[in-house]
C-alpha cells in the first residue's frame, strides 16, 4: 500500500503543473502546449512499443478502447479545461474546483453502496462550499465587473474539468482492480495514443499558420515546458498513477487528489511570486478541512463506530 500512496502522491505533484504551466508559455497558447504535450506522450507511447514489453497485445478490444477514449477524451479535454480556468480565473479557483473530487467520488460511492449516513456528510460539504465560496467572493469583489465575465467562465471551465476527472478516476479504478485487469504499461501506452488521436482535432486551434511573435528564450521555454508535461506531466504521471489504481481502493486513491489541489495551489503562488491572501488561505484550509472530514467519515474504522 505504501508504494501505491507514494506514486499517487507523485502523480498528483506532476498534475499539480497543470494549473500554471498554460500560464508560463506565453505568448504561445494553451492550445498548442496541449498539442504539443499529448504529441509526445503519444510518440513516447508508440516508441516503447518496440519493446514486446509495452505492447498491448493481450488487452480485450473494449478495454482497449476504454483506454483510447481515457486518453483522448479524459486527458485532452481535462487538461484543455483546466488550463482555460487558469488563464480565466487565476491561480487560486481551479485548485479548489478540482480539489473537490474526493468528496465527489465519496458521494457517489454513498448513493451506490449507502454505506454512511448522509447527517455525517452535511459538515464536510458545508465546509467546502463554504471555502471555495470565500475565496470567490474575494476574488469577485476585488474584479472590475468588465472582467467578472472571464471568472465564471473560468469556473465553468474549471467545473467540466472536474466532471472529467471523476470520470477518469472512476474508470481507471474500475479496469486496474477489475479480474482481468490490463498490464499497466500496457494500459498506458493505450492511453497516450488515444491522448495522441484527441490532440489532433486540435490543431487547427493552434497558432500554426498564424502571425506569433517568439524570441528565442520563449521558444526554448516552451519547448522544455512540453517536454516536462509530455513525458513526466503525461507519460509518468499515468504510470504511476494506474499504479496507485491497482494498488489501493478508489475511496483511498481519491484522497490523495487533495494532493494535486495543494501542489496546484503552491505552484501557482510561486508563480505569480506572492503569498496567499486571506480569503485564499482560509478557503483553502476550509477546503481541505472538509475532504479530510469526508476522509475520516469513509474510512472503515469510522463507518463501523457510524454504525
Amino acid at each position: 500500500m505504501l508504494l501505491g500512496i507514494l506514486c499517487g502522491l507523485a502523480t498528483c505533484a506532476l498534475w499539480g503543473l497543470t494549473f500554471v504551466v498554460p500560464r508560463a508559455i506565453a505568448p504561445f497558447t494553451t492550445m498548442d502546449l496541449t498539442v504539443t504535450r499529448y504529441g509526445l506522450f503519444a510518440l513516447a507511447s508508440i516508441v516503447l512499443m518496440v519493446s514486446p514489453r509495452f505492447r498491448p497485445k493481450n488487452i480485450r478490444p473494449r478495454m482497449a478502447i476504454t483506454a483510447l477514449l481515457l486518453g483522448g477524451i479524459g486527458y485532452v479535454g481535462y487538461f484543455v479545461s483546466v488550463a482555460y480556468a487558469v488563464r480565466l480565473a487565476g491561480a487560486a479557483i481551479p485548485p479548489l474546483v478540482i480539489g473537490t473530487m474526493p468528496v465527489l467520488l465519496a458521494i457517489i460511492a454513498n448513493l451506490r453502496d449507502r454505506s454512511v449516513a448522509w447527517k455525517l456528510l452535511a459538515l464536510p460539504l458545508i465546509l467546502i462550499a463554504t471555502g471555495i465560496g470565500w475565496v470567490n467572493v474575494s476574488i469577485f469583489a476585488a474584479t472590475p465587473s468588465g472582467d467578472q465575465s472571464a471568472i465564471w467562465l473560468g469556473i465553468g471551465s474549471a467545473l467540466i474539468g472536474l466532471t472529467l476527472w471523476v470520470i477518469y478516476g472512476l474508470a481507471s479504478t474500475a479496469a486496474m482492480q477489475s479480474p482481468d485487469a490490463p498490464d499497466i504499461l500496457q494500459w498506458t501506452g493505450l492511453q497516450g495514443i488515444g491522448a495522441g488521436i484527441g490532440c489532433l482535432v486540435l490543431i487547427p486551434f493552434t497558432s500554426i499558420g498564424t502571425d506569433i511573435v517568439f524570441t528565442g528564450a520563449e521558444l526554448l521555454r516552451f519547448i522544455l515546458w512540453s517536454l516536462i508535461m509530455g513525458l513526466a506531466g503525461a507519460w509518468l504521471a499515468t504510470l504511476l498513477w494506474m499504479i496507485a489504481s491497482k494498488r489501493l481502493p478508489l475511496a483511498l486513491a481519491a484522497q490523495l487528489i487533495v494532493a494535486e489541489t495543494v501542489f496546484g495551489l503552491i505552484f501557482g503562488f510561486l508563480f505569480e511570486q506572492r503569498l496567499p491572501t486571506i480569503a485564499e488561505a482560509g478557503g483553502s484550509i476550509l477546503q481541505l478541512a472538509g475532504v479530510g472530514l469526508a476522509i475520516a467519515i469513509f474510512t472503515p474504522s469510522r463507518k463501523r463506530r457510524a454504525h
